[in-house]
């Protein structure tokens, strides 16, 4: 759990969360969302702090929880596979709980934000598939 291997896959999915979701979210999907909003709950400013650190206690989450699924065989299709299905478990599975039980955005936001988690941790799980592979020890098949 605290290997090189998970640690270094840690790191560099935090940096791809953080930025990767600035750039989702932060810049080319403000306006879109700005319209499907039922409440604005953004902070403004944001507490980046605090969303550095959300990322970093996900992306240990994420890492350890790849580990073993992966079961020692790393690929990058493999975690885009992985992250994929994080994105439904968080996108479709959690915003439908949301869009139930909450005011913040209409339908079609809440289908849009699960199109964009889908493909964020797709890519957030494909990153740590190649951390996984490029740091693992070479006596191991994969």
């Amino acid at each position: 759990m605290f290997s090189k291997q998970h640690l270094l896959a840690t790191l560099v999915a935090t940096v791809t969360m953080f930025f990767l979701g600035y750039l989702i979210w932060g810049v080319a999907t403000v306006d879109y969302f700005e319209g499907h909003s039922i409440n604005n709950v953004m902070k403004d400013p944001p507490l980046f702090p605090w969303i550095i650190a959300g990322n970093l206690i996900a992306s240990f989450a994420l890492c350890v929880i790849y580990g073993k699924w992966a079961r020692g065989y790393h690929s990058m299709g493999g975690g885009f596979q992985f992250g994929i299905w994080v994105g439904i478990f968080v996108g479709l599975g959690m915003g439908f709980l949301w869009y139930g039980t909450s005011e913040m955005m209409d339908l079609q936001g809440h289908l849009v934000e699960a199109v964009l988690d889908i493909v964020y941790y797709g890519i957030v799980g494909m990153v740590i598939g190649l951390m996984f592979k490029a740091t693992q020890p070479k006596n191991e098949n994969a």
